[in-house]
């Protein structure tokens, strides 16, 4: 297969996992599945009459399978709006009939994701700190107030002063939203939080049905009143959590209008939101008017046409809306990123420059005094030293050594762990949940050792005791001394507030990494920005730790996750969507891409969790700076057909096309490749000698001249031609081509990284290059 031409590999691909979806033995076994037929073509004077006709022909269609009647019953969802498909229950030996009907995109099983948060899993600012905008041009934008900022989670808290109307102005009059608290009487909207809406029957088809208490938009969770609140929370004056952080809060667009789609439930095997609620959500969304929409969650990377996110999303974005995903929390392995689709901005996680020090103190004359983190209301007796033991010293006579060192539950003998400091290893269960199964033991405190995996990457965690998370190397030592001294002692101090910290922003360890496993031609991610001890509203339907035997209650909470970098950038771009209403929300991504940072604040290189240097992998195009997305310069910009044109080079015929666009559509005649498919990187995956690539940029800039500079990547050479683009005016665009050529003896068979940046001494408009030489 050439660079030129994947769509066979793609194609085949797909074809394989469809076969294998509904060509398995089957035991007359019901399934829900969504047949997706693309999208609709309303006209401007859609009526709900027309909405009810769309729900009759997938009664229609369904029933020249089934039955008119056992349709009916069958369908659970019918997306009548802009994405055109309905969900229904089927048996796998009809769902293989349907799937070769030529009205048929595509059929695929209702599959679980899962929202991409740390918090009750281990691989898992306040305000946006050290990020957002001190520029006074954020304030002309009344801080994103014509914008709707729309979030697929878990539901909100209406309560929270996040979510507040004070000082906000009357309703955009665009927006069709409505508050659904047909059961919930006691959810409530506003100025600020202009609509909620909610979709269960996926989770419910697939697990059972949920209590009545789940008919509502409310967030019995936290993590999308987190998530919502970090996008476009209001400002909260005094806002903490048990003190620390204290500040005012305020999420990336504080003035944006704000609605939520609830579509997760409760984990079950590890799924939470479903493919069908999903799908159900987007076609509201974009009915509703929302601008941007934040999508903290997703699933195993899996080709775009059986892809729920994707297809909501390509919908969505022809519709001029801006999305936003995380790209998953499976780091730090390589190919484990999510959300992959080129019309998705997909956000990586990093830190920033404010921590939570907690220290442990060791005695016995070593008064090594070990760096941790903490947000843990209790703290010992000052300057009080207790005995401290490896937790798999203390293990309880049934219990496994290795299952003690993780502080299992009943893994710990309360009589060898009474009054002493708990010495746990991070990993398999939850960080809160080994402090809780330690204090159950009468452990007076618990130190929390990162395993090799995790690194340096410290999460500020709302534990039950005191307790202090130190990182690999530190905790190597920690158990050096308690495992070797005769009578080892320690002592935890109360964490503080500290800002700044250095070095920062570096990789969390858990954010998922390239290359794109679907479309290697595409970088993902796209950019990375703050997921590690990110504060920002919660529910006060669950405690910090949203433990079961949590009984405290919090108006923020600290939680990290790509879940968190996500609405980051879903803020940043509803400013931008304020400030320029007319770009696309391809500009809005490359202006966000384009004048990210690869620099930490020591002005060295970004690293990885393990203090290693990062690549685009890693970070994609770097870390994000809303002052610099505000003036870009140039924007490498696509339209709608840009990305039909792209799913033509994929291998998908005409006819399929003109069903997902809503009309008819006839690929280019002239081959296409995915190397110049004008994306702000430069992704070759398979350089054989030499290639040459395209790119076009529009200038959104004053006039002037900008001058390339290219870092190569290593044994790669790169020219540009022309070295020079001169712009006249605003929305004049130029194009330039970059040869890319194998040098002599490089036997390189890895990724290499490099940049190519376009400069007219007032922006630097750079974007990644990455190469593999085959």
């Amino acid at each position: 297969m050439t660079l030129e031409n994947p769509a066979p590999l793609y194609i085949l691909s797909s074809f394989l996992i469809l076969s294998s979806l509904l060509h398995r033995p089957t035991f007359a076994c019901k399934k829900s599945y969504v047949v997706y037929f693309g999208a609709h073509s309303h006209g401007k004077d859609v009526s709900s009459s027309d909405f009810d006709q769309v729900t009759e022909s997938h009664y229609d269609f369904l029933g020249s399978f089934l039955g008119r009647d056992e349709a009916k019953d069958a369908i659970f969802y019918s997306y009548t709006r802009h994405i055109n498909g309905f969900a229904a229950t089927l048996e796998d030996e009809a769902a293989a009939e349907i799937a070769k009907h030529p009205k048929v995109v595509s059929i695929f099983l209702n599959k679980g994701r899962k929202l991409h948060t740390t918090r009750s899993w281990d691989f898992l600012e306040l305000e946006t700190n050290g990020v957002i905008h001190s520029s006074s041009i954020w304030n002309k934008a009344r801080f994103g107030e014509d914008t709707i900022i729309g979030n697929l989670d878990t539901g909100v808290w209406p309560e929270s002063q996040s979510f507040s109307d004070e000082e906000m102005g009357p309703i955009p009059s665009k927006w069709k939203g409505i508050c659904q608290n047909n059961v919930d009487r006691s959810f409530h909207c506003n100025r600020k939080l202009i609509g909620a809406r909610y979709f269960s029957k996926g989770y419910s088809a697939s697990n059972g049905s949920l209590n009545s208490t789940f008919n509502s938009p409310r967030d019995t969770d936290g993590h999308g009143s987190h998530t919502l609140s970090t996008a476009g929370g209001n400002f909260v004056p005094g806002a903490s959590v048990f003190g620390y952080g204290n500040g005012t809060a305020k999420g990336g667009s504080p003035r944006a209008r704000v609605a939520a789609y609830k579509v997760c439930g409760p984990p079950v095997a590890g799924n939470e939101c479903f493919d069908v609620d999903i799908l159900a959500a987007f076609d509201f969304a974009i009915h509703d008017g929302v601008d941007v929409l934040s999508v903290s969650l997703g699933g195993d990377p899996v080709p775009f046409i059986i892809d729920s996110v994707a297809i909501g999303s390509l919908h969505a974005v022809r519709h001029g809306i801006v999305v936003v995903c995380s790209a998953g929390n499976s780091g730090p392995a390589n190919g484990t990123v999510s959300n992959l689709a080129p019309w998705q901005i997909t956000v990586g996680a990093s830190t920033m420059d404010r921590q939570f020090p907690s220290y442990v103190i060791l005695g016995n004359k070593m008064h090594l005094k070990v760096s941790g983190e903490s947000l843990s209301p209790k703290a010992l007796p000052n300057n009080k030293f207790f005995p401290i033991i490896s937790a798999a010293d203390a293990k309880a006579a049934n219990a496994s050594a290795a299952d003690a060192i993780l502080c299992k539950g009943g893994s710990l003998d309360p009589k060898k762990v009474n009054g002493k400091i708990l010495v746990c290893l991070r990993g398999v269960t939850d960080r809160v949940d080994k402090g809780e199964q330690a204090a159950l033991a009468g452990a007076v405190g618990m130190v929390l050792a990162n395993d090799v995996l995790s690194g340096n990457e410290i999460l500020a965690d709302a534990h039950v005791l005191p307790a202090s998370q130190i990182n690999y190397t530190d905790g190597v030592a920690i158990f050096k001394y308690v495992n070797y001294s005769r009578l080892p002692i320690a002592y935890i101090t109360r964490p503080t507030t500290q800002l700044p910290a250095k070095p920062a922003p570096f990789m969390a360890a858990f954010s998922s990494l390239g290359p794109n496993t679907i479309i290697p031609d595409i970088l993902k991610p796209d950019i990375t920005a703050p997921g590690v001890s990110i504060i920002a509203a919660y529910t006060e339907a669950q405690g910090p730790t949203n433990e079961v035997y949590d009984t405290r209650r919090v108006l923020f909470n600290s939680v990290s996750g790509t879940s968190m970098s996500c609405p980051h950038v879903s803020g940043i771009a509803g400013l931008l969507k304020t400030l320029y209403p007319s770009w696309s929300p391809a500009a809005i991504r490359s202006a966000i891409m384009t004048t990210a940072q690869t620099l930490d604040n020591t002005k060295e290189p970004l690293t990885n969790a393990y203090y290693s240097p990062a690549t685009p992998f890693n970070y994609g195009a770097g870390h994000v700076q809303p002052n610099r997305a505000m003036d870009p310069g140039l924007v490498y910009d696509l339209t709608p057909d840009d990305y039909l044109k792209f799913l033509c080079a994929l291998g998908y015929n005409e006819t399929q096309i003109s069903m997902l666009s809503g009309s008819p559509y006839t690929c280019p005649k002239a081959n296409i490749s995915l190397a110049n498919f004008n994306y702000p990187s430069i992704t070759v995956p398979m350089l054989n000698s030499s290639t040459t690539v395209t790119r076009t940029v529009k200038n959104v800039g004053s006039p002037g001249t900008y001058s390339v500079s290219i870092q190569n990547p290593v044994g790669i050479s790169v020219s540009v031609s022309p070295e020079r683009l001169m712009f006249r005016k605003v929305g004049e665009q130029k194009s330039f081509k970059v040869s890319m050529k194998v040098e002599e003896g490089n036997k390189r068979s890895d990724y290499v990284f490099g940049h190519l940046t376009w400069s007219d001494a007032k922006h630097e408009v750079r974007s990644p290059i990455v190469v593999k030489a085959v």
